[in-house]
């Protein structure tokens, strides 16, 4: 099984960076266009309309998973980025790491807080009054994590 999603990976990333390319898009034009022309030639008939429909329709199934697996590692990646951001910074706030796991419950009580903050925040720049002070975040209590 780990061989299988190896493969499929370094596959998937190829064929993404290879259809990502202009040259790849301008073919895919000249492919419509070579399509539209021959028309005439072929009566616009069923057999000529079936071509191009299940050609792009087999390619959009395919690119779906395709798009969706790249989406999944860029995703990945970006939040080990800032998993490691808020690791690395002093004063902030651990219980933030993989903050995508927690479910929609504790997410909302996460935003509450920094929702609070920021209108905090905006209160003090009316007053004329400095916004870049780093106070301290109220973390929900989550049954996930240790109160404190």
């Amino acid at each position: 099984m780990r061989e299988t999603t190896g493969a499929y990976a370094s596959i998937a990333k190829a064929v993404s960076r290879f259809t990502g390319r202009a040259g790849v898009f301008f073919l895919a034009v000249a492919t419509i266009v070579v399509w539209l022309v021959t028309g005439p030639l072929f009566g616009f008939s069923d057999t000529w309309q079936l071509v191009i429909n299940t050609g792009t329709t087999i390619i959009t199934f395919l690119m779906v998973f395709l798009i969706q697996n790249t989406q999944n590692r860029d995703t990945a990646a970006i939040q080990l980025k800032l998993d490691e951001l808020i690791r690395a910074t002093e004063g902030a706030h651990n219980a933030l790491l993989d903050l995508e796991e927690l479910d929609e419950r504790q997410l909302e009580a996460f935003r509450r807080n920094y929702e609070a903050l920021a209108a905090s925040a905006r209160d003090r720049l009316e007053k004329g009054e400095r916004d870049t002070d780093t106070p301290e975040a109220v973390m929900p209590v989550s049954p996930r994590l240790p109160a404190g």
